[in-house]
């Protein structure tokens, strides 16, 4: 698990391209302090396997899911990475929980400034919007971000000036692609709501829930 917030921001050092998935090597400095073989680190809020470490690189395997639901494809040598360990239990969670599964890719429709925070919308596909609340909690590249404001296919986030300056957000131009995860909370309630479409839970149970009945014994 991660918070999506940013330890450092690293480069791509070396891209090994397979038919559909891909090798990559980065080269970064903080997250490499204590980390071994197998841990997990977040590329661009990618929940990615060390596979092989230097003084100042790691090496880790991009999947074929993993390069169909990201923007991973775009990754050329020397594209900066936003990079995150994962979470330590006692750790503070100055972000919000994320498992680092991205949902899919959104686009950069627009960046305008707004007095001290640059307002960013980002479009993405309708089955992606429906987890997506106002002032509810978005990771964009693996950035903890607060939704502002959103509607049927796009929302907007501020980025303030630390995390503008902290992740590579600001370097992004109109048009460019983004990984999105939604909050997973939604989805889980989506998940435990599904036996009411299949008939094994209904209205009327909840409303009898709901009034201080009981079923079973």
């Amino acid at each position: 698990m991660f918070t999506g917030i940013v330890e450092e921001t690293g480069t791509i050092a070396g891209i090994h391209k397979q038919s559909h998935s891909e090798r990559l090597t980065i080269r970064c400095h903080k997250v490499l302090e204590g980390t071994k073989i197998g841990d997990s680190i977040a590329v661009n809020g990618t929940c990615l396997t060390v596979t092989a470490l230097t003084k100042d690189t790691f090496d880790a395997d991009a999947t074929p899911e993993t390069m169909r639901r990201t923007a991973f494809s775009l990754f050329r040598p020397g594209s900066p990475v936003n990079l995150e360990r994962a979470l330590r239990l006692g750790d503070r969670l100055g972000g919000h929980i994320m498992l680092g599964h991205v949902d899919g890719t959104g686009k950069i429709i627009s960046m305008e400034k707004v007095e001290n925070s640059v307002s960013i919308r980002i479009s993405t596909d309708r089955k992606w919007m429906r987890y997506i609340i106002e002032k509810g909690s978005v990771a964009v590249d693996g950035i903890s971000l607060t939704v502002a404001e959103r509607n049927k296919d796009s929302f907007s986030i501020a980025l303030i000036p630390h995390t503008g300056l902290t992740t590579t957000l600001l370097m992004k131009k109109p048009g460019e692609i983004v990984n999105i995860e939604c909050d997973y909370l939604g989805k889980y309630v989506e998940q435990l709501m599904k036996p009411a479409e299949t008939g094994n839970l209904t209205m009327s149970m909840l409303e009898t829930l709901g009034q201080g009945g009981h079923y079973g014994v």
